[in-house]
C-alpha cells in the first residue's frame, strides 16, 4: 500500500509539472489527474436488498442462508472455502495433521483484533469451536467427540475420536458455520444466542432495524491475509464506508430499486423475473449456482420402498424438461448428475451419469413389470411457495401418467408440508431443492434423519470409508464408487439438475464478485 501510494504521489507531481508548462487553454492534464483522484477514492455505502430478515446473526445456531450471507461479513474462522470449494486457513496460519490422523494443530495468525479491540488469542479459539462442536448439527453428528484444547496463546489442538479426512471441510462448510468470537461473548451467551456480535471480519455491526435493514460499517484495524483473492478466500479489503442489508421480500420490489438507484445490488431474483433484469441497461447480471433439483423418494414405508420401483421412475423421466418447466430459461440450470456441486474440484463427478436424463419409456415399463406395479396410487407432494418445485411435480405427474401410471399429486403450503412429510405413512415422493455441502458425508439424501430415510449398508459403509481414507484420491475413488452405486441401483433420489441463483448488481461497481451470495469486500462503488 505505501509503494502503491508513493507512486500515485510521483504521478500527481508529474502531472502538476506538465500543468505548468502548459498553456491554460489545455485541459487534458487537468482531467487525467481528476481521473486519476476518482480511481483512489474509496468510501460511501453500498447497499444490498435480500430477502427476508435473518431469525439471529449467530452463526453457531442458525442454518438460515440470509443470516450466514451477512455473518460472514462479521465473522471469520480457522478455515474457509475458496471459489472451488476447497478448505483453506483463514484465522489460523499454518495447520498439521498427525499420521493417525485423530490430530490437528491449528497455528494462529498473530494481531488479528476483534472489533472490541481484543487481540485473538487461543482462549478465543477454543470456547468459539467447542461451542460450535456443542450447538452444531452438522458438528454433533459428524465429530462427536472430537474436542478444541489451547496448548499456547497462538496454538490450539483438535482431537477426534476417530479418524475424519473430512474434518476441514466441516469446519469450512457455510452452514452453521464456526465464527471466532471472544471468549466473553460465547461466555455470556444465553439458549437464545449471543448478546453482541463481535467478530474479527471486514465489516462491524452497527445497527438493526427490524424488518428494514441491518447496518455493517468497515472495521478501520482489519486485518486480511495475503494471496489473490478466491471465493471467500485471499485478501479481503472494504472500499466503502457503509454495508446495508435492506430487507425486501418482493422479488419485483428489489428489481424496481435496482432501476431508481436505491439498491446497489438485489439478492435472489425470481427466474420470472429473469428477462426484465437482462433488459435493463445499468444491471450486471451475475449467476452462481447454488443447489440441486430434487425429487425424495420415501425408503421407509409405501410402495416406493421397492428399489425396481425407483428405478423405473427414474429411467422414465426426462429431466431437460422437468428443468425448463421449473426455471423456464437454460440459462438458469447446468444438467449434471453430480450429487455435489459441479464446481467443486474434489467432490463434483459424473459416475453413474448413464442413469442420469435417461428418458427410456420402454426401459421404466419393463421395470414397472419387474416390480409387479399393478396400478397402486403414488401420492406426489409438492408446494406452491417454491414455484420450481411445484412446476417440476406438475411435468412429472404428467410424464408418469403417460407411462401409464396411477399418480396424485397433493399441495400444500410449505410449513404443512413440512409437517405432512414427518410422517412416512403421508407421501411417496416429495419434491426439493437441497442446497451444497462441503463433502458427501452431509448430503441430506443420505441422511437417515431426513424424511426420505434412506437404509442401505453398502451406502452406509462406503461413507465410512470415505470419512476414514488416508487420502483426498482415496476418498474421491470411493465417492466415484457410491455415486455410480446410488444412480444405477439403490436411487435415493432423482435428480434432475442443478439451478442458479440470480443477483443483480448496478454496473458502477468496481470489483464485485458472487459466493454463495453477495461478496461486498473488495467492492467499490464509483460515483
Amino acid at each position: 500500500m505505501k509503494n502503491r501510494w508513493i507512486g500515485n504521489l510521483m504521478i500527481v507531481i508529474i502531472l502538476g509539472s506538465l500543468l505548468a508548462a502548459c498553456s491554460t487553454d489545455s485541459k487534458e492534464p487537468a482531467n487525467e489527474q481528476d481521473a486519476l483522484e476518482a480511481e483512489n477514492e474509496t468510501g460511501g455505502d453500498l447497499n444490498i436488498a435480500v430477502t427476508a430478515q435473518p431469525p439471529t446473526l449467530d452463526t453457531h445456531l442458525t442454518t438460515a442462508t440470509i443470516a450466514l450471507q451477512i455473518g460472514r461479513n462479521i465473522f471469520e474462522t480457522l478455515v474457509t472455502q475458496n471459489e472451488t470449494y476447497e478448505a483453506v486457513p483463514m484465522l489460523a496460519e499454518s495447520i498439521e495433521n498427525s499420521e493417525d490422523g485423530l490430530t490437528y494443530t491449528f497455528n494462529l495468525r498473530q494481531d488479528v483484533k476483534f472489533h472490541n479491540g481484543k487481540e485473538m488469542t487461543s482462549e478465543d479459539v477454543v470456547a468459539s469451536m467447542n461451542r460450535w462442536l456443542e450447538q452444531s448439527s452438522r458438528a454433533k453428528m459428524l465429530l462427536s467427540g472430537a474436542v478444541f484444547e489451547a496448548e499456547d496463546s497462538y496454538t490450539v489442538i483438535l482431537t477426534l475420536e476417530n479418524r475424519a479426512s473430512d474434518v476441514l471441510d466441516i469446519m469450512a462448510g457455510q452452514g452453521q458455520f464456526p465464527a471466532i468470537m471472544p471468549k466473553e461473548v460465547i461466555e455470556s451467551a444465553s439458549e437464545d444466542g449471543i448478546n453482541e456480535y463481535i467478530g474479527t471480519g471486514p465489516f462491524q455491526f452497527e445497527e438493526w432495524r427490524q424488518d428494514q435493514y441491518i447496518h455493517l460499517v468497515k472495521y478501520e484495524d482489519y486485518q486480511s491475509v495475503d494471496g489473490e483473492p478466491s471465493g471467500l478466500a485471499g485478501k479481503k479489503e472494504v472500499l466503502v464506508d457503509n454495508l446495508y442489508y435492506q430487507i425486501v421480500t418482493d422479488s419485483s420490489t428489489r428489481i424496481a430499486g435496482l432501476q431508481t438507484g436505491e439498491y446497489d445490488v438485489a439478492e435472489a431474483i425470481a427466474p420470472d423475473n429473469y428477462e426484465q433484469l437482462k433488459s435493463m441497461s445499468n444491471v450486471d447480471i451475475h449467476l452462481y449456482l447454488s443447489g440441486s433439483n430434487t425429487m425424495f423418494y420415501n425408503k421407509k414405508e409405501g410402495i416406493m420402498t421397492d428399489r425396481k420401483m425407483r428405478q423405473a421412475i427414474n429411467a422414465i423421466l426426462d429431466m431437460d424438461e422437468i428443468m425448463l418447466a421449473s426455471f423456464a430459461n437454460e440459462d438458469l440450470y447446468v444438467m449434471d448428475p453430480g450429487y455435489m456441486s459441479p464446481d467443486q474440484t474434489n467432490w463434483s463427478s459424473d459416475a453413474g451419469s448413464e442413469s442420469f436424463n435417461q428418458k427410456d419409456l420402454e426401459k421404466g415399463k419393463k421395470l414397472l413389470e419387474e416390480a409387479n406395479y399393478n396400478g397402486e396410487e403414488i401420492r406426489l407432494v409438492s408446494t406452491r411457495d417454491y414455484d420450481y418445485n411445484y412446476n417440476a411435480a406438475i411435468v412429472v405427474k404428467e410424464q408418469l401418467e403417460q407411462a401409464g401410471v396411477n399418480v396424485n399429486l397433493e399441495v400444500y403450503d410449505w410449513t404443512s408440508l413440512l409437517e405432512h412429510i414427518a410422517d412416512p405413512e403421508n407421501w411417496d415422493i416429495r419434491f426439493v431443492g437441497i442446497g451444497y455441502v462441503t463433502t458427501p458425508s452431509q448430503l441430506l439424501p443420505l441422511s437417515a434423519s431426513n424424511p426420505g430415510w434412506p437404509d442401505d449398508e453398502k451406502v452406509t459403509a462406503l461413507l465410512d470409508e470415505i470419512r476414514g481414507s488416508a487420502t483426498q484420491a482415496d476418498a474421491e475413488n470411493l465417492w466415484d464408487e457410491l455415486q455410480a452405486y446410488l444412480w444405477n441401483d439403490y436411487v435415493p433420489i432423482s435428480l434432475f439438475g442443478h439451478y442458479s441463483a440470480i443477483i443483480g448488481a448496478v454496473d458502477n461497481l468496481e470489483g464485485f464478485k458472487t459466493f454463495q451470495g453477495s461478496i461486498p469486500w473488495n467492492t467499490k462503488v464509483i460515483e
